[in-house]
């Protein structure tokens, strides 16, 4: 009996040794959790046509994972690098001419405070945003300086998630404590909301930004490609989405004295910048898989929060593990109940 409590005690000690190493780890590690799960993004969409290349066709191992990182890294790392350079570019010109961009929001605070009454934009607030207006730009360098190390763990670890997949995937199929058929529904659940996220709300971000950009240009909005960007950008952003930025330049045109751009950019963009996202969902999203939109929603909302930009992506696979851990919990672990009028056995 005391041989049994020391080995229990023993077994207790060591596992706490381990969380607290893994919370030391993670808390030490955390910035680059995005870089992470980036390698862990492209290793779920890249894994079985790497499969198919090295195991089937066979291809060379080393050669097929260099050419799937260089591919990744024109595909994803450079139009996000020179995105970011363009609109640091962008944004550093209309701030070196604040007085203007003041003077500007000024106009269309009055116009608001004439028509509804209503001082959106006093002097004190116009004061505090020049203020924190000189913060963007340092603040965009850093982030882009934080999103080029994470680029690089995310090669790193995708090199070695592609070398030593299969291990990886028996480790893990070994110590998760479900049954076979659950742990198939964890993992097609994984990859198909993963898919969907990872593919889908880029090209709906793309979609938008570009169907955008078009209506800025033919309705006269100065810099049309930097806020069409902004609009794919805040695509991604539950609820309010592309209305943060065509709303408040709509209400530009019209407070300038453009009142048929304003009215025109405003009728385009509710019915194309807006419509369009449905549109895509139904047809676009659909096909890869179909995710509830509150999924997406809330997922979204909690994901960005906890991972940043690739929260869009890992927010609703969180929901959807919650969803699909209940379902596996009372598969597991529910008890049927009797059948009604079954007698007690005598025996």
């Amino acid at each position: 009996m005391p041989s049994i409590f020391n080995d229990r005690l023993r077994q207790i000690l060591l596992l706490l040794i381990i969380i607290l190493l893994a919370i030391l780890l993670l808390n030490q590690l955390y910035i680059f959790l995005p870089g992470f799960l980036g390698a862990v993004t492209l290793f779920i969409l890249l894994r079985e046509s790497y499969y198919n290349l090295t195991i089937k066709k066979q291809w060379n191992k080393t050669a097929t994972m260099l050419l799937f990182i260089l591919g990744s890294i024109f595909v994803i790392a450079l139009p996000v690098y020179f995105s970011i350079t363009l609109l640091t570019e962008k944004v550093s010109g209309i701030l070196t001419n604040s007085t203007e961009l003041l003077a500007d929001a000024k106009l269309v605070g009055q116009k608001i405070f004439e028509k509804t009454g209503v001082q959106l934009l006093s002097d004190d607030n116009l004061a505090t945003f020049q203020r924190k207006a000189a913060t963007i730009v340092p603040s965009i360098l850093n982030s882009s300086a934080s999103i080029v190390s994470n680029f690089a763990i995310m090669f790193f670890l995708l090199y070695f998630l592609l070398k030593n997949g299969r291990q990886v995937e028996k480790f893990l199929h070994k110590f998760i404590p479900l049954k076979e058929e659950n742990i198939n529904l964890l993992s097609n659940e994984t990859r198909n909301i993963i898919k969907a996220n990872a593919i889908g709300i880029p090209v709906l971000a793309i979609i938008q930004g570009i169907i955008a950009s078009v209506g800025y240009l033919i309705f006269g909005v100065k810099d049309w490609g930097m806020w069409g960007f902004l609009t794919g950008v805040f695509s991604m952003v539950p609820v309010v989405g592309t209305a943060i930025i065509w709303i408040p330049l709509t209400l530009y045109l019209y407070a300038i004295g453009n009142s048929g751009a304003a009215l025109g950019l405003f009728i385009y963009a509710v019915v194309l910048v807006t419509n369009v996202d449905y549109v895509a969902r139904l047809t676009i999203l659909k096909k890869l898989m179909d995710v509830h939109p509150l999924v997406t929603i809330f997922g979204v909302i909690v994901g960005i929060g906890l991972f940043g930009f690739w929260g869009v992506i890992f927010g609703p696979l969180l929901i959807s593990y919650f969803i699909i851990l209940v379902k596996i919990y009372i598969n597991e672990f529910g008890t049927s109940s009797p059948q009604a009028g079954a007698q007690p056995s005598n025996d």
